[in-house]
């Protein structure tokens, strides 16, 4: 089918920017790459993928007032007590096994 129909959207620059730089690694053109896109919303009869929100949203600690970083604090220390909490040295090595870097 001959490719007749024009599809105008705005997005953040950055964003843009991002996204093409990766396709351009694949070796996808953006427009394949919106129509591979479309193709799997109907294939699917929807979206390809979960649109939720996260479980865990990491916290700003900035925007927190003294309290709430406190209470921040304090919950990361009850995780550390109670065993919940692993060395930063075992966290990379499982990182660089797991990603082979």
């Amino acid at each position: 089918m001959a490719k007749t129909a024009n599809l105008y959207a705005r997005i953040e620059p950055e964003l843009k920017e991002q996204a093409e730089n990766i396709l351009l690694t694949l070796g996808i053109p953006a427009s394949n790459a919106i129509t591979m896109f479309y193709k799997q919303i109907v294939l699917q009869r929807g979206l390809p993928f979960d649109v939720k929100l996260p479980a865990n949203v990491p916290v700003d600690v900035s925007k927190l007032t003294e309290k709430e970083l406190d209470a921040e604090l304090e919950k990361g220390y009850a995780d550390v007590k109670a065993g919940k909490a692993r060395d930063a040295g075992s966290v990379f090595a499982d990182i660089r096994r797991d990603y082979g870097i």
